[in-house]
């Protein structure tokens, strides 16, 4: 199984192109990942979006915003003008989650929804069903 998630910031603004025989929309950002246990050392992760998701991180998005995503690892080569192969490693998305949320709401609403990575929570927001007439 290939499966990746990572939390971090995006580190340039995406690019956000469209395919020219399809009219796809590609959107290519690299995001910062601190890891885990070594807080003073970060990893650059090169990520590529398809589709509508693309089209999302492509407008919504700019360099330093927090994001979270789902995805897997793809590598790939190919040569160079000068003649010299090249070989390339991306986490291409499946799925993300805009987090960190705006901060002047934030101060706004002291009882916000927002999960301990600043997404929005949206299981609190949901009312109890009285399930007593189920069948199971």
């Amino acid at each position: 199984m290939n499966k990746v998630m990572l939390i971090g910031r995006l580190t340039r603004d995406p690019e956000l192109n469209f395919a020219a025989n399809s009219g796809t929309a590609v959107c290519k950002f690299g995001i910062a990942v601190t890891r885990q246990f070594k807080k003073e050392e970060t990893d650059f992760i090169n990520c590529i979006a398809f589709g509508k998701t693309g089209e999302i991180i492509g407008q919504h998005l700019t360099k330093g915003k927090p994001i979270a995503i789902v995805g897997n690892i793809r590598t790939g080569n190919y040569e160079a003008k000068d003649g010299t192969k090249r070989y390339t490693t991306d986490v291409v998305v499946e799925s993300f989650d805009f987090i960190g949320g705006n901060k002047e709401k934030q101060s706004e609403n002291p009882k916000s929804n927002q999960n301990d990575f600043g997404g929005t929570n949206f299981e609190e927001d949901m009312t109890p069903v009285d399930d007593g007439d189920m069948p199971f």
